[in-house]
């Protein structure tokens, strides 16, 4: 069955589907309207569900921990801009808490597992609390752990909350233990490459825009964006919500060795 991915950035719903073509993320469909406009029936034909999809980390994350395409499973990064230091810190008077609408899916369809990221902050963790009073009120054990990206090798801090649910019906309540070694791990550790600057290599596979108004991925071996391409800076913003892959693939794969 087919993944779906809920992506409103038009550039980065563009990315999305050229890397699906590519085969780099799980086969699917892109949809470019906001979640608030989705409805829990439309979710009925897929598998797996990719909210806030930026640049489909989550998937390629799932791949290298071992978890099949065909298994299901709910992702979501709701937006951080409401909870970072960084912004208006608005909170959840931000248009852009859009947690209540992921929850209203949540709680319509019921998906067995879910994983989700946000930021770190004062602010992130009161959101946390409301997400896991909502979780556990909709039948979920609800778990998070605060990993900085360093802490798996990249050259910044991006310190991150990291959640994973588990519906009552699985039977599985246990916490990731995520001191202990993955086992089976298809993926390849990039540990202490500052080059690729927390994304994986497949990031590399860039979409750009011909002179016809034709999509194509970048051939292989180009630099990624984060190189610092003046022409191409503007390009970045398809970043914006992209997750540490690394420490998306541990939190996975310790959760899969429970």
């Amino acid at each position: 069955m087919a993944a779906y991915y809920n992506e409103i950035d038009p550039f980065a719903a563009q990315w999305l589907r050229n890397l699906i073509a590519g085969g780099h993320i799980a086969p699917g469909d892109v949809d470019e309207r906001s979640i608030q406009d989705v409805h829990p029936d439309d979710l009925k034909p897929y598998t797996q569900c990719h909210f806030f999809a930026g640049i489909g980390v989550w998937s390629l994350a799932l791949r290298r921990a071992g978890w099949p395409d065909d298994r299901p499973v709910w992702t979501g990064s709701c937006p951080c801009q409401p909870f970072s230091e960084g912004g208006s810190q608005l909170g959840f008077a931000d248009e852009r808490h859009l947690w209540p609408a992921w929850h209203h899916l949540i709680s319509e369809r019921k998906p067995d597992v879910i994983f989700g990221e946000q930021v770190a902050s004062k602010a992130g963790l009161a959101w946390l609390d409301l997400v896991q009073a909502d979780m556990e009120g909709a039948g979920y054990a609800c778990a998070a752990f605060d990993i900085c990206s360093a802490g798996v090798g990249a050259p910044h801090l991006r310190q991150r909350l990291w959640i994973v649910a588990n519906s009552n019906r699985t039977g599985r309540h246990r916490k990731p233990k995520l001191d202990k070694q993955s086992k089976g791990r298809k993926s390849a550790s990039w540990r202490g490459d500052a080059d690729r600057c927390s994304l994986s290599p497949w990031a590399r596979a860039i979409p750009m825009e011909g002179a016809d108004g034709s999509w194509r991925l970048l051939e292989p071996g180009i630099k990624p964006l984060a190189d610092g391409d003046t022409e191409r800076s503007g390009r970045l913003r398809a970043y914006g919500n992209a997750i540490n892959a690394e420490a998306a693939t541990q939190f996975i794969a310790a959760y899969l060795d429970q």
